[in-house]
């Protein structure tokens, strides 16, 4: 169950490990409702049931403070740190162990829409938008604007974000190593 791996994603995050006190603790952080209601939203749409989908998708505008596009697909371990203020447009796909902290806008741009890759991390703040593909073991710093690619193992920051570091393959990468 991919919420089931979400939590303990968040758990592992936030708090260091994933037994059943700390997953307790972390279903009743900021941010797990707005995750609970993204996952039931995705299932909703998977199985044609696009009135219970946007339903979803209002409970978590309401309550989770978050809106993410009823086509968005993140793979496992999609971590919402904070829900407040999120925005992530529909046709944005990612894929596992993305993390993603409050305010940030991940936007289409001429109806295209990022691409973020595995143990990608996304600071507070961030806007990511149009034809840009975040790569593995990514890192995009607070309040960066990312208008280009970025390559796997780049921290980037700034306006609009430039590379700060680059790891080299093997190296280990903080973002749910």
């Amino acid at each position: 169950m991919r919420f089931v791996d979400d939590v303990k994603a968040k758990s592992r995050w936030c708090y260091g490990d994933d037994r059943p006190r700390t997953l307790l603790k972390t279903l009743l952080t900021d941010g797990t409702f707005a995750m609970a209601c993204y996952r039931a939203m995705q299932w909703s749409q998977a199985h044609r049931l696009a009135p219970l989908a946007m339903v979803f998708n209002k409970l978590n505008a309401f309550f989770g403070q978050c809106i993410i596009g009823r086509g968005a697909d993140f793979g496992p371990c999609f971590v919402l740190i904070h829900s407040q203020g999120v925005v992530i447009n529909g046709s944005v796909r990612g894929g596992a162990h993305v993390y993603i902290e409050h305010q940030v806008t991940i936007g289409a741009e001429k109806y295209v829409s990022p691409r973020i890759g595995d143990h990608v991390f996304i600071g507070a703040g961030a806007k990511i938008v149009g034809a840009v593909t975040l790569g593995d073991h990514s890192r995009v710093g607070a309040n960066a604007v990312v208008v280009h690619d970025v390559p796997a193992g780049a921290t980037v920051g700034g306006i609009p974000a430039r590379v700060l570091r680059q790891r080299v393959p093997g190296e280990a990468a903080d973002a749910g190593a």
